[in-house]
Order: C-alpha cells, then sequence, then structure tokens
C-alpha cells in the first residue's frame, strides 16, 4: 500500500490537571489521501481540535504516531517538527491565521521565507484565484469577514502544502462566504492536495469526500 499524504495511527492524547485525566484521544486512526477532502464531525469535547494539532505536529500524542508522506511526523524534536510542518503541511484556523498588522502579500510571502521556497508568481496566481488580488496590500485589520477567510485560506496555501488542515474554518462565516470557503476547499482537493476538516458544519460534511466521526476520542464505528 502506497503511503497516504496524512495518517494517524493509534493516536492516544491525555492531560493531567491535579489529580483529573482527561483521555482526549483513544487510539484515533485516520488516513487521508492526496486529493481526498475527509471531514471530522463529532460534538464539542470529543477529540478534533486535539486530533489536528498532533496531526500538525503542534502536540506529541502520548502514543501511536502521525506520518506525513510515509514520513513519521511525531515524537521528534519540535525543531524537526516545525520544519517538516513548514514545508508540507498548511494550516487553516478559524481565527488567528494572520497577522494583523502585516498586509495580505506579506503574511503570504513570510510563510513562503519559512518553508524555504519564496515564489511571488505563485502567491500572485493564488490571490487571483481566490479574488484577493485588489486587496494583497490591504492590512489584515481593514479585511472583512469574508476576505480574511479567503486570506487566510491564501496563507495556508502558500508553500504549496500536500496537506491542509482545516480547524472550524467556517464556524464564523455567514452562509454564502461558507459556500465559496468550501468551494476552495473543494478545489485544492481536486488539484491534489490532502484536506482534513474538522467542524460541526452540515456544509462540509455534505462537501467532504467522506465523515469521520469522533465520540469521547474514539473514531465511531
Amino acid at each position: 500500500m502506497t503511503a497516504a499524504a496524512i495518517e494517524a495511527i493509534e493516536l492516544y492524547r491525555f492531560y493531567r490537571a491535579g489529580e483529573e485525566e482527561t483521555l482526549a484521544l483513544r487510539g484515533v486512526s485516520v488516513r487521508v489521501e492526496a486529493g481526498e477532502l475527509v471531514a471530522v464531525v463529532g460534538p464539542s469535547g470529543s477529540g478534533k481540535s486535539t486530533l489536528l494539532a498532533c496531526l500538525a505536529g503542534l502536540d506529541e500524542p502520548d502514543g501511536g504516531q502521525v506520518r506525513i508522506g510515509g514520513v513519521r511526523l511525531s515524537h521528534r524534536p519540535e525543531p524537526e517538527r516545525a520544519a517538516m510542518r513548514a514545508r508540507g503541511i498548511g494550516m487553516l484556523f478559524q481565527s488567528d491565521n494572520l497577522i494583523a498588522h502585516l498586509t495580505v502579500a506579506q503574511n503570504i510571502d513570510l510563510v513562503q521565507r519559512l518553508a524555504g521556497r519564496v515564489d511571488r508568481s505563485y502567491r500572485d496566481r493564488l490571490l487571483a484565484d481566490l479574488g484577493m488580488t485588489a486587496r494583497a496590500r490591504a492590512v489584515v485589520s481593514t479585511l472583512s469577514g469574508g476576505e480574511a477567510a479567503r486570506a487566510g485560506l491564501a496563507v495556508a496555501l502558500a508553500a504549496e502544502p500536500a496537506v491542509l488542515l482545516a480547524d472550524e474554518p467556517t464556524g464564523e462565516l455567514d452562509d454564502t462566504t461558507e459556500v465559496s470557503v468550501l468551494a476552495l476547499l473543494r478545489d485544492r482537493a481536486r488539484a491534489g492536495t490532502a484536506v482534513l476538516v474538522a467542524s460541526h458544519s452540515a456544509a462540509v460534511t455534505s462537501t467532504a469526500d467522506r465523515c469521520v466521526e469522533l465520540v469521547d476520542g474514539r473514531v465511531a464505528a
């Protein structure tokens, strides 16, 4: 079997606060292929955000492992995880995806520099595809909600990642903007990106190729 674009293998994650222990993930396995859009669904507290943090290498699982293109991401020193993340994983969040005092173009340039692959022509094509060319020099703090969502997606795709992870990316958007952002995610999957979206939205689940449901930190049967 060929390596998946991103794969979680029997992930366990728990947190302790005093005498209390929270089991956030209990043996979760998820596999996303290139060109696939997968939705992770489940009630609040089911482990969706924890799963995405582990998949991105922002959090370390207590058991199991994450692989990107067949290469282990988890259980490496943070500088190594950060380098792999910069090269191969785009991250789109509901908020805090952009640096407010920089322009849209500067946000994209920063991500490209961190990935070691500055490409202004790709940046300009990406902004054009997202309908953001006219707002490239706009400071992020001046963007509307819909513009910020599209700018966040541009930043997530700035380094042409093989994997795009999105955590509740449409949670604060109106219905029209949500449809637009989901169409863009669908387009990226068609172009070969592996896209995984954690969401409560029915629109997200109807757009996805398939859904993975988490309940109490486990994949539902």
